[in-house]
């Protein structure tokens, strides 16, 4: 079967398909949105806490300025008094990079959320065909990240040259201030126009999701024969289910067929219909179905209880109305109580006539069961 085109898939994808997607580590992402969540927690962090910053480079720089004749000419000092500059610098710069850190872990939330998958990290080795590489190069994703880096690069650049031209008064007069005001000076300007850089960056995050989510979406469409065999696999091939449902069928009737010795009575009608009846005095509130069937399984109730010489009574009215009205375990209902109890008082007079002797008892005849019953109902 050929490789179905992009114009037969014109279905959106189905919940199966964008879990198989997820785990394959295919998400909406937008690296637009990433970079402007980073930039921002960047450019706050200075805004709040770049002059503390600044103070504690200040410092750093200032203590790495001196130093002693003594000490001039040793080169061990110069590593030692690096290592120490690096160390504050870094303390300096922990409280920043632990918010870019957070960001970092965050920005991902926002479109798609966080994804640990280990499929995408498998070799692809048709990644390296030159055919498709090219394909790709001038493909329809290639030619709008292309528009969108043009874009990108002209509109941040034409902010970034108009903030830098208008702030070249403050930028020169750094020069005249000392260090130790110059530096948080110098990080609450570059916070000032990083801000106003990253602001027309907004209007291109609000261009890029839309598109990553409809391209996510249509790269993941599905055609109508697409969705026809999920569905099949999901719900299974109509023959291995049939056979499944014959199995069970077949199972259920063994244990169904396997209660039949346990009970105290069977009424017949008299070879079509066949229920069993169980009643324990103290276990059970009424008299239970404990196995039930028609024709070939009604037979086999009636074989299996001559085996086990468990009292047959030919009842057709009361035999119909159980078994149309009753599932397997459940109680008689409360209309057949009388008729019921009738039935089970003879089969146990007829217990004791077999194992004591004495009259036969005599056969229930006419047994209350209301015409409601003996019609079709929903049988188990």
């Amino acid at each position: 079967m050929a490789e179905e085109s992009d114009l037969e898939k014109t279905e959106p994808a189905s919940p199966g398909r964008l879990e198989k997607a997820r785990e394959e580590g295919q998400v909406a992402r937008s690296r637009e949105l990433v970079t402007f969540v980073m930039l921002v927690t960047a450019i706050s962090g200075l805004w709040t806490i770049g002059e503390m910053i600044g103070g504690q480079l200040g410092d750093t720089l200032r203590h790495g300025m001196q130093f002693e004749r003594a000490t001039a000419f040793d080169t061990s000092h110069m590593m030692v008094q690096a290592g120490s500059a690096a160390r504050h610098a870094l303390q300096a710069l922990m409280p920043l990079l632990a918010m870019m850190m957070l960001a970092a872990l965050v920005a991902p939330m926002m479109l798609g959320g966080w994804l640990l998958s280990t499929k995408s990290l498998v070799p692809n080795f048709s990644k390296l065909n030159p055919v498709k590489g090219i394909g790709r190069m001038f493909s329809t994703e290639s030619l709008a990240e292309l528009v969108k880096t043009i874009v990108k690069s002209l509109l941040v650049g034409g902010i970034a040259w108009w903030v830098i031209a208008s702030k070249i008064a403050p930028i020169m007069g750094l020069m005249s201030e000392p260090v130790h005001v110059a530096l948080p000076h110098t990080l609450r300007l570059v916070a000032a126009s990083c801000a106003l850089i990253v602001g027309a960056l907004l209007l291109l995050v609000a261009i890029d999701v839309p598109y990553q989510l409809w391209r996510h979406a249509h790269k993941l469409r599905m055609s109508r024969e697409d969705l026809r065999q999920e569905q099949k696999e999901s719900d299974g091939d109509p023959l291995v289910k049939a056979q499944i449902r014959r199995q069970q069928q077949q199972m259920a009737k063994r244990r169904m067929m396997a209660e039949v010795p346990k009970a105290d009575i069977i009424v017949t009608n008299p070879t079509h219909f066949a229920v069993a009846l169980k009643y324990l005095d103290k276990e059970m509130r009424a008299p239970r179905v404990i196995a039930k069937g028609t024709d070939l399984v009604a037979l086999r109730i009636r074989a299996m209880a001559e085996e086990n010489k468990i009292p047959i009574l030919e009842a057709p009215p009361l035999t119909r109305a159980l078994y149309r009205h009753t599932r397997l375990g459940d109680e008689v209902p409360a209309a057949l109580y009388a008729a019921v109890a009738e039935v089970l008082a003879w089969a146990y007079q007829l217990h004791r006539w077999r194992s004591e002797g004495g009259t036969l008892p005599r056969a229930p005849q006419d047994l209350p069961v209301p015409a409601t019953l003996d019609l079709p109902g929903t049988p188990a």
